[in-house]
């Protein structure tokens, strides 16, 4: 291609169903992708369904990868703008083909006060690469080997591009209100806040660190993984939680067998309660249905009756393999299995209770100053806003 992308064409996707709401959906959309290019340098249009970025200063793949994080846009494609004439159209199709092969030529004509169809100006200017190729080039419209896609709209200027690079998907992040992930440094909670915010879940993210039976490279961990998130989002504000004298008290006062249920009650109470105070919706666990002995409904059930705030669980009809798909794709797989745990894993019995009942929770609990440790785990509590590196 002996010419240069001069702009980027943006498609959203949902929210062309959103019908009077549309607009709300469309100006979070667009403060989103502003966000996600600064501090980039570029001019931002919109004109009839679609968005552009133009005179970009930066590299055009560095804008792409920016861009194709962005929950609610559903593909992105770098374009030749040019004037809407025909003569401007056969040069840039021609500087901007190969000269050999099979292809065909796809037009689509917004601008509906032109006086010629899509067919019309996609045969004329495939006769136009054809003459230019010399009889290199021929027309085959199911087994091509390239596609020229020439969009035309009504602000007097057309797009011809090659690629439809896929988007995240989804919804704006922050139209459907905000969430409180529990985050692990495991494969699992990442992939459960990055569908969350898929839908349009703005993320707070809470760790429960267990210094120093784990270690700051444990912290470390965590920290990367919201940063990776936060490339999707925005920014993540993450509260660590100071868990260790928590697990202390239940290793001392309750039944080994126990030890999860009564933890997982302990960090839902206190996740609850930074929740509330950053106006949260929901909490959000990276949680699969019977993937490890804890994760049984009757586990659940008893550490949701704790709090009343809805829990969401994205994984909970998901495999192993699939998740870990999903972590590979959106790139926390490879921090997730760094060898270093976090507090789950530090008192963990060899045979928890896989049915609990919630009166033998709370039988077990009351040997807890269960409010005075919720309160000096709340007080210590830190919190860092992190975007993405």
């Amino acid at each position: 291609m002996s010419v240069e992308y001069n702009c980027i064409l943006i498609r959203f996707g949902e929210i062309f169903l959103k019908g009077h709401n549309r607009k709300f959906f469309e100006d979070l959309l667009i403060c989103n992708i502003k966000s996600a290019l600064k501090p980039l340098k570029y001019t931002f249009l919109r004109s009839q369904g679609r968005y552009y970025v133009e005179d970009a200063k930066e590299e055009t793949s560095e804008i792409v990868s920016r861009l194709t994080r962005v929950f609610g846009i559903h593909s992105v494609s770098p374009a030749v703008k040019v004037r809407t004439d025909e003569e401007e159209l056969f040069k840039t199709a021609i500087a901007m083909s190969p000269m050999t092969g099979k292809f065909r030529v796809t037009v689509k004509r917004a601008d509906k006060r032109l006086p010629f169809t899509s067919a019309e100006m996609a045969g004329k200017i495939g006769g136009a690469l054809l003459k230019a190729s010399g009889g290199k080039l021929k027309v085959d419209l199911f087994d091509y080997d390239f596609e020229l896609n020439v969009d035309i709209r009504d602000n007097g200027y057309s797009y011809l591009f090659y690629d439809k690079i896929p988007g995240a998907g989804g919804l704006p992040v922050g139209c459907s209100g905000s969430g409180m992930l529990l985050l692990s440094g495991g494969i699992d909670s990442p992939v459960a806040g990055w569908l969350m915010a898929k839908r349009g879940v703005r993320l707070n993210a809470i760790h429960f660190h267990s210094f120093p039976y784990t270690s700051e490279l444990a912290l470390q961990k965590v920290k990367d993984l919201a940063a990776r998130l936060s490339g999707y989002t925005g920014g993540v504000k993450l509260f660590v939680v100071p868990f260790t004298e928590i697990q202390y008290a239940i290793h001392e006062k309750c039944p080994e067998s126990f030890m999860i249920t009564i933890m997982r009650r302990f960090m839902m109470r206190i996740a609850e309660r930074i929740a509330r105070r950053e106006e949260c919706g929901a909490i959000i666990t990276g949680e699969s249905l019977g993937q490890v002995a804890s994760q049984t409904m009757q586990s659940m059930n008893v550490t949701n009756s704790v709090v009343t705030l809805p829990v969401f669980r994205p994984l909970i009809g998901f495999d192993k393999e699939e998740i870990i798909d999903i972590s590979q794709k959106i790139d926390t797989f490879d921090i997730s299995i760094r060898p270093y745990e976090d507090c789950c894993t530090v008192f963990l019995p060899k045979n928890p209770v896989i049915r609990p009942k919630i009166g033998e929770a709370v039988e077990y609990e009351n040997r807890l100053d269960v409010d005075a440790l919720i309160e000096d785990a709340v007080q210590r509590t830190t919190e860092e806003f992190i975007t993405s590196k």
